[in-house]
């Protein structure tokens, strides 16, 4: 019986630890190629089929070129909403 407690209890600490994590893990990121932006930075960017919002809070790195249709970039975003988006190197993004 004092088994079977400990394990229920263990559970719930463990589900509640996920719970409670899981807003922190809200932040994504992924590496692609430009496909679509528009004229200035700010608006909708497509990247590797992706929609992200670059807004007035984007941090905008060109740290291996800059941003253009064809370059390699990793992206950082919440929901969509880039918070960062910085060029890398064209290998990271594979052959194309």
């Amino acid at each position: 019986m004092k088994l079977c407690n400990l394990f229920s209890t263990l559970s719930l600490l463990t589900v509640s630890t996920l719970l409670v994590s899981t807003p922190a893990m809200a932040d994504e990121e992924f590496i692609g190629r430009i496909e679509e932006r528009p004229a200035g930075n700010l608006g909708i960017w497509t990247i590797s089929g992706q929609q992200v919002e670059v807004t007035e809070k984007t941090d905008i790195e060109p740290e291996q070129g800059p941003l253009v249709v064809g370059a390699c970039v990793e992206v950082e975003h919440d929901k969509g909403v880039a918070s960062e988006i910085e060029t890398i190197k064209p290998e990271k993004c594979g052959k194309h």
